[in-house]
């Protein structure tokens, strides 16, 4: 069976209940599926929150193997994803309170390389721009925001994942879409004059 999204249908939500279960009897190779599934979403967004290559990496393994783990305990017609976010923003926390980070820049790769040189220039100045925005922002804020926009959770996943309420991951997404507007606002005036 492929990768599908999971999320996207009934059938592929069928599937990836079926791999849980057969997880969860101790089918290492479903499980292993779903690492497949999971991983570059999860690296992604504890990359964005971590800013170091190295520990979304370690955070990214770590999370795995709590849920494999705590497979068992999972229950059956919950968010299997939202469970894992949790997981995974749990890491970071214990991360965050033991260490210090050094802050890192967004892979060069990111630009758009259709383009030419100077389009290309243009597009990776706005991406810096951006990371660097989405950086200052509180860490509780830019998870949140991060987890909708990028990974597309609705408001009630993000929710589960950050051991909010509903109504708190809304708010979050709104003040952090809010405080992202003011910090390049002031950015866009500079380039207009």
């Amino acid at each position: 069976m492929p990768v599908a999204s999971f999320e996207n249908s009934h059938e592929s939500l069928a599937d990836e209940h079926r791999l849980i279960v057969a997880a969860q009897q101790g089918d290492r190779p479903a499980f292993a599926r779903l690492v497949e599934h999971y991983w570059d979403r999860l690296y992604r967004w504890l990359y964005r929150l971590a800013r170091d290559p190295h520990a979304a990496e370690d955070l990214t393994q770590e999370t795995f193997m709590k849920a494999f783990a705590g497979l068992k305990r999972f229950q059956a017609g919950t968010n299997f994803s939202a469970w894992l976010f949790r997981i995974a923003h749990n890491n970071f926390a214990n991360h965050c309170r033991s260490t210090t980070r050094t802050r890192e820049d967004l892979p060069d790769d990111l630009a758009d390389r259709r383009h030419g040189p100077l389009e290309e220039a243009a597009s990776a100045e706005a991406v810096r721009k951006v990371t660097n925005a989405l950086n200052r922002l509180p860490t509780e804020f830019r998870a949140a925001l991060l987890l909708r926009v990028e990974e597309g959770l609705s408001f009630r996943q993000i929710a589960e994942a950050l051991d909010l309420t509903e109504e708190t991951a809304r708010w979050r997404v709104f003040k952090a879409r809010q405080k992202l507007l003011s910090l390049l606002t002031p950015l866009r005036e500079q380039e207009k004059s």
